[in-house]
């Protein structure tokens, strides 16, 4: 039984623009307002609401479930899936195989594409709405600009060389443009964003709740914090330059939050990150994905998905095992994994329980962060053993706090530093996590030391969360070409001690030889056929 984290038919967009405004689902496939041309369209506010409407719309879909946001989490060494059932699209990322006809590699495409159209169309014309303040249409356009970048950085880090569009027209026949230059282009749009996105919104819908819903200034900084990593490693490789650009970017965002600008904070759990009771007004979350359930959800027995458990493993995904092993324990690692699991014998079991001779297909670490109760606004209790929900209402966290502070360690160390205030942001996330002020990290360290820290404090804090956020562990493992070391652990598959006198290994089995096509998704054969262009 496939389970998917949100089902985006049964969700409204709270993110932008989406209350009392038309919606625009099929933006995409039609000209906006039925067939409208676009010099005719931004005519007043109302028009530029809608295109502003139907951009989040569709970010709202292509960001609420995995098939759409991409199954490439799976080459991260924080997650795998399902040895048989029908889990061979996620599986083909997990073994590093992709095949060009996956059945969910053209929805990974396709979403981005969206987007970028969606995008587009404020980009190139919104600026001649009538009778609109200069800075409500500058903040709309600096918004696309933003999900634009963000678009391509998931192409460019999935693809390597895609087709660059920037009009509204798919162009089937367009050439691929190098990593450099996508690069460019998304640089370029991330810093138009940060110019026009303001540091706070003042009214509904583009905050709520005391946050911002829309694309702040913060975000597009730490955005481009992200992005200078990457660039700074695989495949640009531009190093300690960039890894200082980064630094400085994170520091800006760190330094707003030290002075007030910016309202974010650390939470003071880890437990309350992925809590309901902060889940529409989270002030850790710099970038976020917000939903409300339009009704009632579809409540599945727990037993029957304990069922699905024991019989075909936890839905599409579970943890991987050396990950969990690695894990340093604590209240991070306890709101994480299930800390128990409840079979169909009733009973709770450690996630390695199986009987003799084994009965249970896939027996690994299980996720909690993102399992919700069907009863709105409730935390779920793990040792209930009545409902699940399959529907979800849970923000996508794009970005958090948490995640700068690491980036500003991993990047500053990197660049070759130590600093007493990179030691300081990576032991704000760990003493957290260890639920006491531990200190473990100190300027004694070697620039590599900290750097690797905030590498895996960055892991641990997103581990098996990020496939909608900006920087899955896939994605850290991508930027630091550690998908070849993981994969040969994979194909060696070790048995590994999880409890005194018990072993457990991998259900999901990895083989071939290793070459890097595999650091890359395959261009979508359907595309492929259209666009001559895609061929590698």
């Amino acid at each position: 039984m496939k389970k998917i984290y949100r089902h985006t038919g049964s969700l409204l967009l709270l993110a932008a623009l989406a209350a009392g405004m038309p919606a625009c689902s099929d933006f995409l496939t039609e000209d906006p307002k039925g067939q409208m041309t676009t010099g005719g369209f931004f005519t007043g506010k109302e028009d530029l609401d809608a295109s502003l409407n139907a951009l989040y719309s569709v970010i709202a879909v292509s960001q609420g479930q995995n098939n759409y946001c991409g199954t490439n989490f799976l080459a991260g060494d924080d997650i795998s899936t399902h040895p048989a059932s029908n889990k061979q699209p996620l599986r083909e990322h997990d073994q590093y195989s992709v095949t060009d006809n996956n059945s969910w590699l053209v929805s990974m495409w396709e979403q981005r594409y969206k987007v970028i159209k969606a995008a587009n169309f404020i980009i190139n014309n919104a600026a001649r709405t009538p009778g609109v303040a200069e800075e409500t249409i500058r903040q709309a356009i600096a918004q696309a600009h933003y999900w634009r970048a963000y678009s391509y950085f998931y192409l460019v880090t999935t693809w390597g060389e895609v087709p660059v569009m920037l009009e509204e027209e798919i162009n089937y026949e367009a050439p691929l443009s190098s990593v450099e230059d996508v690069y460019a282009l998304i640089v370029s749009d991330l810093k138009t964003a940060e110019e026009g996105c303001p540091v706070m919104y003042t009214s509904e819908p583009y905050a709520r709740n005391g946050v911002n819903i829309a694309v702040s200034r913060g975000a597009v900084q730490a955005t481009l914090s992200y992005v200078y990593m990457c660039m700074a490693g695989w495949p640009l490789n531009k190093g300690a330059e960039y890894y200082r650009l980064a630094a400085d970017k994170a520091e800006e965002v760190i330094d707003g939050v030290e002075d007030g600008t910016y309202y974010y904070r650390l939470l003071d759990d880890f437990s309350q990150v992925h809590s309901m009771a902060y889940n529409a007004n989270n002030p850790e979350v710099i970038l976020g994905i917000y939903y409300n359930r339009d009704r009632t959800a579809q409540a599945i027995p727990q037993t029957d998905i304990l069922q699905d458990m024991m019989q075909n493993g936890w839905g599409d995904t579970n943890g991987e095992i050396k990950f969990w092993k690695d894990f340093p324990d604590g209240p991070r690692k306890e709101a994480t994994y299930f800390p128990k699991i409840m079979l169909t014998d009733g009973e709770l079991h450690d996630w390695w329980y199986d009987t003799d001779p084994p009965s249970r297909e896939v027996v690994a670490p299980v996720f909690m962060k993102s399992v919700e109760s069907p009863e709105r606004g409730t935390e779920f209790d793990y040792t209930n053993p009545q409902i699940l929900s399959s529907n979800g209402e849970k923000t996508v966290q794009v970005i958090r706090l948490a995640q700068v502070y690491c980036w500003f360690a991993e990047a500053t160390g990197r660049a070759g530093e130590v600093t007493t205030k990179a030691v300081e942001m990576l032991n704000r996330v760990r003493n957290r996590a260890d639920g006491k002020a531990s200190n473990l990290y100190t300027t004694a360290m070697t620039p590599e030391e900290l750097a690797e820290a905030g590498y895996n404090e960055h892991g641990w804090e997103i581990a098996g969360y990020y496939w909608g956020g900006l920087a899955s562990r896939a994605r850290d493992m991508f930027r630091m070409y550690r998908f070849k070391e993981h994969f040969e652990f994979r194909k060696q598959n070790p048995e590994i001690e999880v409890a005194p006198g018990v072993f457990r290994k991998e259900a999901v089995p990895v083989t071939g030889s290793w070459d890097d096509s595999r650091m890359y998704s395959p261009y979508p054969y359907e595309d492929a056929i259209l666009n001559p262009n895609l061929h590698r």
